[in-house]
């Protein structure tokens, strides 16, 4: 896989994730997560429905984040058929 991906192909990727692939959750994700209420079922619906940023390279990897008007998932492919959450927050209003 080339990366940086375009938006666009951010989104094929996670959708073709989340349809048959693998989702896995960092130690610090989980932790943002539950210190915002948000759950894994929030993190696939933000995913399979937010829109994607550009990517951001940071600490080795290319970043994404997924997000909507509420949620924000910041994710890394580690592969075609898997990805990591790498931390989650609830947007301020």
């Amino acid at each position: 896989m080339q990366e940086p991906l375009d938006p666009t192909r951010t989104r094929k990727l996670i959708r073709a994730i989340l349809r048959t692939g693998t989702i896995r959750y960092s130690k610090h994700a989980l932790d943002e997560m539950r210190a915002d209420d948000l759950t894994t079922v929030d993190c696939c619906n933000v995913l399979g429905g937010g829109w994607a940023e550009p990517g951001e390279y940071e600490n080795g990897s290319w970043r994404y984040r997924v997000r909507t008007a509420r949620m924000c998932f910041v994710i890394a492919f580690r592969s075609e058929d898997t990805l990591v959450v790498v931390t989650a927050w609830r947007e301020k209003r």
